[in-house]
């Protein structure tokens, strides 16, 4: 039912603050951003490395859903989101599984999520997503759109992106030995095919 763990969310009063220490200090990237009006919540998703995602949460004003989570903190992790590939198939599980679900939505062509609460997940706010990551990322931490792969020479090696289907890329470099066995390995797999 799990692709893989997309990110986690942590809710903070003060959003400039908790920015400019993520990106400066431990230089996180931003990418996909955005404003829930019914939920008065902020939200930017950031890079960290090739694969890891984590995201800011943040109220736009009284009446928020994170009111209650900030009442008696500044900030704090909110929830886990994990990637499904299929929300109706999630839900269908975790009914035949009897655990409880709530603020089940598909009314989004990009996005789609339920949540378990905390007490059905070990303390833990699960969030179950359907979605496509390479949206949410910015686009320096993936390789050109319509290609899987992105060869450059980067000093005296070749640097290699592969796209990553839970988005952005996985980074290698080679020495032109390393190069060498390596295009040996593709020619050899494409005269078998």
């Amino acid at each position: 039912m799990v692709l893989r763990i997309d990110h986690v969310s942590i809710a903070v009063k003060d959003f400039k603050k908790a920015d400019e220490f993520f990106k400066t200090l431990l230089g996180l990237i931003p990418g996909g951003v955005g404003e829930i009006e019914q939920s008065k919540f902020f939200f930017q998703v950031y890079s960290a490395g090739d694969l890891s995602r984590f995201e800011i949460i943040t109220p736009t004003g009284n009446g928020s859903f994170l009111d209650g989570f900030l009442k008696k903190r500044d900030g704090g992790v909110h929830h886990i989101t994990f990637q499904v590939n299929d929300i109706k198939e999630a839900r269908k599980i975790l009914d035949e599984k009897k655990i409880p679900y709530f603020g089940y939505n598909d009314n989004y062509e990009n996005w789609k999520e339920l949540f378990i609460h905390p007490s059905d997940a070990f303390g833990v706010l699960v969030q179950l997503a359907e979605f496509n990551p390479h949206e949410w990322i910015d686009s320096s931490q993936t390789v050109p759109e319509g290609r899987n792969w992105e060869v450059k020479k980067k000093g005296g090696r070749a640097h290699l992106s592969i796209l990553h289907p839970g988005g952005g890329k996985v980074d290698a470099e080679y020495t032109a030995d390393e190069l060498d066995a390596l295009i040996n390995d593709l020619v050899k797999v494409r005269q078998s095919l």
